[in-house]
């Protein structure tokens, strides 16, 4: 099964994001981008690819204890940015950043501890994806727009292991279907 471990934002923070992403909608060209649908707007903590249904047990035991080693911290959805010559844009993190950075690494541990294999480490970038392009797109109106987005704080309280499936029928704009598999507060969250 094809898994991730993320932090999901709450629906009064998506309801912001959704209005910066309409707005963005609004400017020439976002119909050369392929815009992320609300379900798919999470920060990726760790992302594991296909994992053996067997290994999924030993993985969840892992993520329970990272989730239960961290505290629970603020964040926002702040500012953002593009990656790959316009390939993607994202919205990005403000608040206890470093935590969100530190729970990533505890996710990605988690993984190599559970025997998923994980290839090379990569340092850690907050992003949540609002749109993508096959080819490469002028996003400066995009970017400056995302830069200047700051949404209300919350307090991340859990994190969620998620499933995803991609899309499988061809249709244009058909987007992956995400599923929460399992969630696990954080250290004093209950």
């Amino acid at each position: 099964m094809r898994l991730f471990a993320a932090v999901l934002p709450p629906e009064d923070v998506a309801d912001e994001v959704a209005a910066l992403t309409d707005r963005l909608r609004r400017l020439p060209g976002a119909d050369r981008l392929r815009w992320t649908g609300r379900p798919g707007w999470h920060f990726t903590l760790a992302f594991y690819g296909e994992v053996a249904d067997d290994l999924v047990p030993a993985l969840s035991d892992r993520l329970a204890r990272a989730a239960g080693r961290a505290a629970p911290f603020a964040l926002a959805v702040a500012g953002g940015g593009q990656f790959g010559q316009g390939r993607a844009l994202w919205a990005g993190a403000r608040g206890d950043v470093e935590e969100l950075r530190l729970l990533a690494d505890r996710a990605e541990a988690a993984a190599r501890k559970a025997g998923v294999p994980m290839g090379e480490h990569r340092r850690y970038k907050a992003h949540l994806t609002v749109a993508r392009s096959r080819d490469a797109v002028d996003v400066r109106p995009y970017v400056g727009l995302l830069r200047e987005f700051a949404g209300r704080s919350w307090t991340v309280a859990d994190v969620a292991l998620v499933r995803s499936r991609l899309p499988r029928t061809g249709v244009p704009g058909e987007q992956p279907r995400y599923e929460v598999v399992e969630r696990w507060a954080l250290g004093g969250c209950g």
